[in-house]
């Protein structure tokens, strides 16, 4: 009897992290990943106290939310390939990227402010997202619907930096461009 306690304590910590991580998602897209803890733990329902007992410092939220962002969009490549023709499929990620790389205001200078938390973070989005987008982007190529030219890495590159927020503009813009970086994909010289 004495061990149901205890997982309960660690399923509610568990769901408490999810919660955290979901608000802090939320609140990021809004305002920035420099947004009050108290606004992430009320959005989730929770004490600040168990924001900080989960994520002691803002460097470990930040990161905890970019990897379920990058295994999320990992893992969405092989949901739509399974669901979608290639060319559409890839559409779809692209879309879905796109959406991921856009909606995080502020994030760019804090993955970059040298704080050690963030070292493999880099790596982790290649090891993770790469091979994702390769397969999609090896079925589209297959089938006819995009040129066979084109690397995962070239992609996720071009698609970054087209999606770095641009004063003035608001990230729709960065979808247009990413569009037309599509619409090239799409195009296969004649003869």
């Amino acid at each position: 009897m004495p061990e149901e306690p205890v997982r309960r304590r660690r399923a509610d910590a568990a769901r408490n992290v999810d919660l955290l991580l979901d608000a802090a998602r939320v609140v990021f897209d809004r305002v920035s990943v420099d947004a009050p803890a108290k606004e992430i733990a009320d959005l989730a329902g929770v004490g600040v106290g168990t924001l900080y007992r989960h994520f002691p410092k803002r460097s470990d939220l930040v990161k905890a939310v970019v990897e379920t962002g990058i295994d999320s969009i990992a893992e969405q490549g092989a949901i739509l390939g399974a669901t979608y023709p290639p060319g559409e499929a890839l559409t779809r990620w692209i879309d879905e990227y796109t959406t991921f790389l856009g909606t995080k205001r502020g994030l760019a200078p804090a993955l970059h402010s040298g704080d050690p938390a963030f070292d493999g973070l880099a790596g982790y989005f290649r090891e993770e997202v790469g091979p994702a987008l390769a397969k999609l982007l090896d079925a589209a190529a297959a089938a006819g619907a995009i040129r066979s030219d084109v690397t995962a890495d070239d992609l996720m590159n071009a698609i970054a930096h087209l999606c770095t927020p641009i004063p003035g503009r608001d990230p729709s813009y960065g979808r247009r461009m990413v569009h037309l970086l599509m619409d090239g994909l799409r195009y296969r010289p004649q003869g």
